[in-house]
């Protein structure tokens, strides 16, 4: 195990993806960083208060689900100055729609090393609770991360209708409650409307989880039913339900007749 406070010689801001929900799930390295900080600012609206249970005893911890970005930024400066090793706790990946450069911008001004952990996305947990594969060979090899625009503009080219076009994995974050503007944009480019649609609210959180499936055509109605309105994904993919498909292409990698630097091809 690295012992970090040997590591930084100054206060240092951790940003730490803490996982879809399911406290197990952190990285083995994001767990030994909060085992040893001094200061823990976590996103309460989105990351299981658990998680923090990791923190050693005296350990300052803070909810930020109320605070303005300056007040964020602020916080993690004052506390580096102060702790060795102070945590920004997110939800999923920080990298994944989490403000990562708002935040670090600051750091960089105040000359606050800072470095990341990732953690595991909603998406990569949602298909795995649901027994979902999001790539599949000769069906698509392509998996899109995106959002649907609301409050937070596009940028020109990635409305849903230019990436569903594809016909590839959508994963859609932030997206739940424009899911009539989602099934109108897939069905505007040609998407079935008795094509299959996943919905997974809070993805692996202990007695929350919930797992919907539909198609384009009922998957709205189905999420209001179970009232899932916040915290879900999205994933709508030509692959979906294959573990009941009679038949699929399997993976050349295992495939006794293709040959790779490990092993040689069975040429009976």
């Amino acid at each position: 195990m690295t012992d970090f406070r040997q590591v930084t010689q100054k206060g240092k801001v951790w940003f730490v993806g803490a996982g879809p929900g399911d406290p197990e799930l952190i990285t083995v390295k994001g767990l030994h960083i909060l085992e040893q900080a001094g200061a823990i600012l976590y996103a309460g609206s989105l990351v299981s208060q658990a998680t923090t249970l990791y923190a050693p005893k005296g350990c300052i911890i803070h909810d930020s689900k109320g605070m303005t970005l300056e007040e964020i930024t602020c916080w993690l400066i004052t506390q580096a100055q102060q702790h060795k090793i102070v945590v920004r706790l997110q939800t999923g990946d920080p990298g994944l729609y989490g403000a990562l450069i708002e935040m670090v911008q600051p750091l960089n001004q105040a000359k606050i090393d800072w470095s990341v952990i990732p953690g595991v996305s909603s998406a990569m947990a949602s298909a795995a609770v649901a027994g979902e594969t999001l790539t599949l060979p000769e069906v698509t090899q392509t998996v899109i991360f995106t959002r649907m625009e609301g409050r937070t503009p596009m940028p020109e080219g990635e409305d849903l209708e230019s990436l569903a076009i594809h016909k590839t994995t959508l994963c859609l974050f932030l997206s739940i409650t424009l899911l009539a503007d989602v099934q109108k944009a897939l069905l505007n480019v040609g998407w079935d409307e008795e094509s299959s649609i996943l919905v997974v609210q809070k993805a692996s959180w202990p007695n929350e989880e919930k797992i919907v499936r539909g198609t384009i055509k009922n998957i709205r109605e189905k999420c209001r039913a179970e009232k899932i309105n916040s915290q879900a994904m999205i994933i709508a993919s030509p692959t979906l339900g294959a573990q009941h498909w009679p038949e699929i292409s399997h993976s050349k990698l295992y495939d006794a007749n293709f040959t790779h630097r490990f092993r040689k091809a069975n040429k009976k």
